[in-house]
Parts: structure tokens; C-alpha cells; sequence
């Protein structure tokens, strides 16, 4: 089916589209030029969504907004927004309603293989590596999901020879009922525990971007992860394993051998990419261009693997490295949203560092991160509403020597401690273990008001 025929499908039906935030502006678009009746639902208000509410009608949009945004719908098809859990949207399809997403219908139509990533940690690294890989290999690559861009508008772009790389979250996974033709599991544990019923509900969601695979497809698993190992078991495409810890390797995939990543299956072994070519600090980015070597066989060439590791800086907020000054290194890792993320930012770094944590709990256990901190930080500064319970976890670990952890107001006040007590040689790393929404719009915004601080420090 094409994106044609699916538009096509709609047609003498009600649409109704949740959310009118800008990763859906362009399914709005879309939707309306195909002289569909539309219909977007916001919680925000008229006044909160300003000119756009007026720009909307102008195109034919009917607006259903406010705090009962999700009562009465009736529409034949609603398009759910990632962040919003089915649970809300239950009424409507026991009214007949059918429920989906720009996603699951990218999927129905794209024209071209897809690989995609979903995980806890290490999502937006591995996807950008594959598609930047397969972009050095001469191949057109799409890029989008949870990262970039809605890819459902460029649909009919997308040529046969193409190839799409999205991100997945696992709120975009949760109603998924296609899985891509190479799908890369990087890691699991807790997160987004405020929004999901359970840990439970997370996996089971991340479990849909290999379940409707089938033999021909190829899945990716993180052999040391206990959680992935174990999901690996039901997979009925072909699978590839990467592992930094198995010294002997997996029959098929990649592990560390002689100072390289190497890789083996059937026709045998080789050595892919030297570490010493891995510009990225950190053993998870080693483990992110494993998962991402695995994905690429047979599509990219190791020549360009080793040429793009040597140049290759990093994603934006994932330890950026923001500023060098008077011998400190300030690094933006603002993507760390979850203990997890923070403690793999941690460990990226031989020496002990100044760590700025907090932000708003997500419902997950800071425990694991006490004893890390303890290990790895020389100052912690705490700014946020989970300052009390990460002190908490670093304080009650067991390996606590006394570590010095204080308190501050904002931001701002963190940078200025960060670099009234730092020395030559040291490294400053935002890395909140927390979500950004006790006071930003979202994790982008966070890291750039960091950056901008660190920046506005005087030479």
C-alpha cells in the first residue's frame, strides 16, 4: 500500500489527530491537503495556542481543545500522539474508533527496508551511526521517528532502493502491529515508570520492534543485558548478538577482541574497527557502534565503518563537549534522563568529575547511582525536584566516603559553583539522571541553557 492509496482509504471518513505539537504539524498537513475532515485535539487552550489555532481553521481544521480534549471522540480513525498512553484513548475504540500513528502508518506504507532502534540508553547515538554509516556507503537514507523528523509525508519520496532508519520510543512501539526489517534493541532498564503501567508494560512494549519479524529479518540484542538476552529467545528473525564482556563472542555479531571490535558469523571472522578510531568517549559508544556494525552487514563497507568512527563527534546533549576553558572541560550530557543514562555518562571518564544532576522524578529508583557517584564524582551539585532523593542514594550506598554534595537554586548557580571550585584538568558534566520538566520544555532546552551558560563564562 502506498501513501496514496492509504490517504485514498480515508476518504468520507472523520479523523481526528491528538496533539498539535510540532511532530505533528506535518501529519495535520498532510491530512488536510488530502481534503480530509480533520479534527485536532489539544489539552492546551485557545489563547495558549495562539495564531496557530486561527492558522489551523483557516486549512479546513475542526479544533477540539482544553482540558477534556479526549472526551467524545467519535472520529472514525484517531491518530494517537507517542506520549499519550492507549489506556486514555479506550472509550473511543470501544466506540468503534480506529486508533493508530503517523508511525505505525509510516510502516504500512514506506516503500524501502527500515531498521530501527528502540532502548533505554543509546537510541539516538546507534541510529544516527547506522544512518550516517549507510549515507557513507552511497545509500539515500530517511531518517526520523523519535529523532529528526515525521517521515509519514515524505512517504512517496522514499524510492524502493532507500533505506529508513527511525528511532522508536516505547510509546511509539506500544501499538505496533509491523516490526522493521533490522531491529536493534540496545539495552533495558527501568524508565518511564511515571507514564507505563509497570516495568512490565515497558518491555512488552520494546518487545514490538522485533515480534512481527519474520525469518528473513535480522534482530540485534545486547548479549549483556539480562533483559535483552532473554527477549532474544523469542525472536524468530536471524540473530546478532554484541557483547563487551563474552571474551569468546557470539556466533553471530560483534565483541572485543586484540584492541577492536570484531565480527563473526557464518563465513567467518574479522576485525571491523580499532577503538583507538572511536572518537566518542565511553564504553557504552563502544557498545553503541557494536549494536550499529551488527545492523549494517552487508549494506556498509568496514572501510567506511573505520573512516566515520575517526571523525564522528557525538549527538547533540549526549557528552557534548561544550567548552574548553582555562584547562576544565565542561560537557553537555543533558539526554541523561534516567539514573541509567547518567551512570554510563559517568563512567565515560577515567578521572573523577564535578557532576550537575536533578530534575523531576520519572518514577525509577535512583539506588543504582548512589554507589557510582560515589566511585567517579569529586563534587556533586544538585539543582531540581530529585536533589533529595539522588543525595539520598549517594549518601545511603555503601561505598560513601563523605563525598561533598550541595545543593543550588538554578542553573545558573550550578555553573557558577562548577567553575568557582574547578581546577586545570578537571571535567564538568551536566548529567541530571532526571527528566527535564520540573523547568524546561525538554531535554533540549536544558542542555542549550547549560551550554549557554558555560559559554557566557568569562575567558
Amino acid at each position: 500500500m502506498t501513501l496514496h492509496d492509504y490517504l485514498a482509504s480515508l476518504k468520507g471518513r472523520t479523523v481526528a489527530v491528538i496533539g498539535i505539537g510540532v511532530s505533528n504539524r506535518p501529519l495535520l498537513k498532510l491530512l488536510l491537503d488530502a481534503g480530509l475532515d480533520v479534527t485536532a485535539c489539544d489539552k492546551k487552550d485557545r489563547a495558549a495556542l495562539g495564531p496557530l489555532a486561527e492558522e489551523l481553521e483557516a486549512e479546513g481544521c475542526k479544533l477540539h481543545l482544553g482540558a477534556d480534549y479526549l472526551e467524545g471522540l467519535t472520529q472514525d480513525v484517531i491518530f494517537r500522539t507517542p506520549g499519550l498512553h492507549p489506556k486514555y484513548l479506550a472509550a473511543a475504540r470501544e466506540r468503534g474508533s480506529t486508533i493508530t500513528s503517523e508511525m505505525e502508518v509510516f510502516f504500512d506504507v514506506c516503500p524501502c527496508p527500515i531498521i530501527a532502534v528502540t532502548g533505554s540508553d543509546g537510541k539516538t547515538t546507534t541510529t544516527t551511526i547506522i544512518a550516517k554509516l549507510l549515507e557513507a556507503a552511497g545509500r539515500r537514507v530517511h531518517l526520523g521517528g523519535n529523532i529528526g523528523h515525521p517521515l509519514l509525508s515524505e512517504a512517496d519520496s522514499i524510492g524502493p532502493e532507500d533505506a529508513a532508519v527511525v528511532e522508536l520510543s516505547s510509546f511509539q512501539l506500544m501499538t505496533m502491529h509491523r516490526s522493521p526489517h533490522v531491529a536493534v534493541l540496545t539495552n533495558l532498564a527501568p524508565n518511564h515508570l511515571d507514564i507505563h503501567t509497570d516495568m512490565a508494560e515497558y518491555v512488552d512494549a520494546k518487545a514490538a520492534i522485533y515480534r512481527y519479524q519474520s525469518a528473513n529479518d535480522r534482530a540485534v540484542f545486547n548479549l549483556d543485558n539480562d533483559i535483552t538476552r532473554e527477549l532474544s529467545q523469542e525472536a524468530v528473525a536471524k540473530v546478532s548478538y554484541f557483547t563487551r564482556k563474552n571474551s569468546q563472542g557470539p556466533d553471530r555479531g560483534c565483541w572485543l577482541k586484540d584492541g577492536a571490535i570484531w565480527y563473526r558469523d557464518e563465513s567467518g571472522e574479522r576485525a571491523v574497527l580499532p577503538l583507538a578510531d572511536i572518537l566518542l568517549p565511553g564504553v557504552h559508544n563502544v557498545e553503541n557502534y557494536m549494536a550499529a556494525i551488527c545492523a549494517v552487514q552487508g549494506m556498509a563497507p568496514d572501510e567506511a565503518i573505520r573512516d566515520f568512527a575517526r571523525t564522528f563527534g557525538g549527538v547533540e546533549h549526549r557528552i557534548e563537549l561544550t567548552r574548553e576553558r582555562q584547562g576544565v572541560r565542561w560537557y553537555n550530557d543533558s539526554i541523561a534522563s534516567s539514573p541509567s543514562r547518567t551512570i554510563a555518562g559517568l563512567n565515560s571518564f577515567p578521572e573523577k568529575v564535578i557532576l550537575i544532576a536533578g530534575g523531576k522524578d520519572k518514577g525509577v529508583s535512583y539506588a543504582p547511582l548512589g554507589p557510582v557517584v560515589n566511585d567517579h564524582v569529586k563534587l556533586m551539585i544538585l539543582c531540581g525536584a530529585t536533589a533529595g532523593a539522588i543525595r539520598r542514594a549517594t549518601v545511603e550506598a555503601e561505598n560513601y566516603a563523605g563525598l561533598e554534595i550541595v545543593e543550588v537554586g538554578d542553573y545558573p548557580s550550578a555553573v557558577a559553583l562548577a567553575d568557582e571550585r574547578s581546577q586545570p584538568g578537571d571535567v564538568v558534566i551536566l548529567s541530571p539522571a532526571s527528566t527535564s520538566f520540573d523547568r524546561f520544555k525538554n531535554f533540549e532546552e536544558r542542555g542549550r541553557v547549560f551550554k549557554q551558560l558555560v559559554h557566557d563564562l568569562p575567558d
